[in-house]
């Protein structure tokens, strides 16, 4: 059954962006072919009839039927008679990151890939709101878009009313049909678990659970299987090269090919048509229409072919991880040898604008090193307990904390996906070049398959359920960037991530050289802010409004309490979660006599901006407004870079003020 509270939960949290609203009109007999869908949609019946198949369920829909579909579900219609219906599209973006359990109920409940039918008892409410929906969306005019976002969280708590009293359940699409049909249409293609991942809407880790549990194998080994069926069959019955087959089946080329050929079919591509042709060995015929599901779990695991055998469960130890890693090593080095006759070297330790020593590496192996280097460790406590980490750990990937790396000196091999594209980079002197020789390891949990590629040497966690994950490819350190629902203070993420490193007292340095500069900041803006009065930091969102923590606090607040040192006013100082969640009505209960506002974006906060409750507060008719900060700015994050960019732009903003 639905959970209307969870759901609503999301919508409040989520960022809705309108993509389309359509009215479209079939003639009795017209039908719309099979197709995926390119957005989150509702289709509204409201008038005639129709069958409408959505995620390989059929509805009959009549007047005033609802259905809602999540991003790729296939649909399909036939118009019984002259049937007229309503398609509302968007798209939903999570852009808060201060909260650990709304991420992680984003990744497990995502409410926007909900398949259900609905046939509402009030559905009037629901057809008004979506007609003058559609009506405003045909107008140029931008406070029409904004009404039509208005209404569509009307149309959503209107409905979600409706669901929660008529009882009605939610129809989740076939997990393994859904993922399984795209990856016979898209075979060809290069899929990953991120593609697959982005086009079903269930998290990676979700998918590779169920492929296991259901089929006894991972979602890229049963590509690897559409794959070589489809080249076994090409290899019967043409004479194209194996280059010329490998490009057609989603393969980089023959030798990748023929390497996984031989690990499906037990023989060589060459072999396998050369039986096929003088022996007619009937054992070698497979299916050419379908893929023959092996009922026994197979023990032959390929970490180029991506499988999860990290993920079972059962007898397989740690050693068997590590001999897997030996082999892509040796396989890997052959390769190269075979190539160029030399390794490629590559750079895995760079501090823009810090002297350190460089340390390389190629790309399948590290180089040699004495014994007793390599065997060193030091002792770091985590919140999980006591871990050895290796002394100079050369390969560290990592799923947060890039900007302190890179300010201690270590160029990460590979990171979440979301690090790749920050404010503080061009401060750093990232170019494209050096960003380059990272590897995307996707949304959190970090892409098992490319982790254990990249062969690294030290994991660093941020999120606690996904730290036994990364422990089965490599050492892993915990080091929470959420402490329960708020996050740690920044200085001291810094000199806990050093603290793994040994690297304390470039930390200490940084740190002292750091309160110079607040130091004299304070000094510079001293005086703005009189005796006795108080100082409030607002985030205004789509529809929502947040005040942040005086403790606790994201997006630049710790920077504007915890180093300029500003007063909080007596609400900020008492969030045990790091901010509230408040009304526009009590918004004037919260503000302090200067507020520094947040965006999400200005469309989001015009709203909220002019209306007569922000207008007639005394922080706003006074002048005292600061808007410092748009959501993807330096203020997202807490690392030394974002931290020096946050101290400068609060400093400018208090200094325009005195001035």
């Amino acid at each position: 059954m639905i959970d209307r509270d969870k759901h609503l939960l999301m919508w409040n949290y989520a960022y809705i962006k309108i993509l389309d609203i359509r009215h479209i009109r079939m003639e009795r007999g017209q039908t719309l072919p099979l197709y995926h869908l390119p957005a989150h949609s509702y289709i509204f019946a409201i008038n005639g009839s129709a069958y409408i198949d959505l995620g390989g369920e059929r509805h009959k829909a009549s007047s005033f039927q609802l259905l809602h579909g999540g991003k790729g579900l296939a649909i399909s219609i036939e118009a019984l008679d002259d049937f007229e219906y309503y398609m509302i599209m968007y798209k939903a973006i999570l852009p808060f990151t201060f909260r650990a359990d709304i991420m992680q109920l984003w990744q497990k409940q995502n409410p926007f890939y909900d398949h259900y039918a609905i046939q509402p008892s009030h559905p009037l409410p629901l057809y008004n709101l979506a007609e003058g929906m559609f009506n405003h969306w045909q107008s140029s005019h931008s406070w029409h878009r904004l009404q039509v976002k208005s209404s569509m969280y009307q149309f959503v708590v209107e409905l979600m009313d409706q669901l929660e009293k008529d009882n009605t359940a939610v129809i989740k699409p076939d997990l393994l049909a859904h993922v399984r049909n795209y990856m016979h249409d898209h075979y060809y293609e290069p899929i990953s678990l991120d593609s697959i991942s982005t086009a079903t809407g269930y998290s990676a880790g979700y998918i590779s659970r169920q492929f296991k549990e259901q089929l006894n194998m991972s979602p890229i080994h049963y590509l690897g299987k559409v794959r070589i069926e489809h080249a076994s069959r090409l290899l019967l019955q043409s004479n194209a090269t194996l280059q010329q087959i490998a490009e057609q089946v989603g393969y980089p080329d023959g030798f990748t090919l023929s390497r996984s050929f031989k690990r499906y079919k037990g023989v060589s591509p060459a072999l396998f048509r050369e039986r096929k042709s003088v022996q007619h060995d009937e054992e070698l015929l497979y299916n050419r229409s379908k893929i023959a599901i092996l009922p026994k779990r197979s023990n032959r695991y390929s970490v180029f072919e991506g499988d999860n055998h990290y993920q079972l469960k059962g007898d397989v130890s740690k050693t068997m991880y590590k001999s897997f890693k030996r082999t892509a090593m040796t396989v890997m080095l052959c390769i190269t040898l075979l190539l160029s006759a030399c390794s490629s070297a590559a750079n895995n330790t760079v501090n823009p604008g810090t002297a350190v020593n460089s340390q390389t590496s190629d790309q399948g192996g590290q180089e040699q090193k004495d014994p007793a280097q390599q065997k060193a460790t030091r002792t770091v406590s985590t919140p999980r307990g006591d871990v050895e980490v290796p002394l100079n750990p050369e390969r560290v990937a990592a799923d947060q904390y890039m900007g302190h790396l890179i300010k201690l000196g270590i160029m990460p091999i590979g990171v979440r996906e979301d690090m790749l594209d920050e404010a503080w980079m061009e401060k750093a002197g990232l170019t494209d070049e050096i960003l380059s020789k990272i590897e995307n390891l996707g949304a959190f949990p970090m892409n098992p398959e490319k982790l254990i590629m990249l062969e690294p040497d030290l994991i660093i966690g941020s999120i606690e359920d996904n730290i036994e994950q990364y422990q089965k490819i490599s050492t892993t350190v915990f080091v929470p960037y959420w402490e329960e629902l708020s996050t740690a203070g920044p200085i001291e993420k810094f000199k806990n991530i050093a603290k793994i490193f040994g690297k304390e007292q470039e930390a200490d340095e940084w740190v002292k050289g750091y309160e110079q500069e607040v130091a004299k900041a304070k000094e510079q803006v001293a005086g703005v802010i009189k005796e006795g009065e108080t100082v409030s930091v607002v985030q205004l969102a789509s529809k929502a409004i947040y005040v942040l923590a005086a403790d606790g606090g994201n997006y630049g607040s710790s920077t504007i309490y915890q180093m300029m040192d500003l007063p909080p006013t007596e609400q900020a100082k008492n969030m045990p979660q790091g901010f509230a969640n408040i009304s526009l009505e009590a918004l004037p209960e919260y503000l302090g006599d200067h507020v520094f506002v947040y965006i999400n974006t200005l469309e989001d906060a015009k709203d909220i901006m002019d209306s007569a409750v922000w207008k007639n507060a005394e922080a706003v008719k006074n002048g005292n407004v600061y808007m410092y900060g748009e959501f993807g700015d330096e203020f997202v994050m807490e690392d030394p870079f974002s931290l020096e960019m946050q101290l400068q732009k609060i400093t400018s903003l208090l200094l325009e003020k005195k001035q």
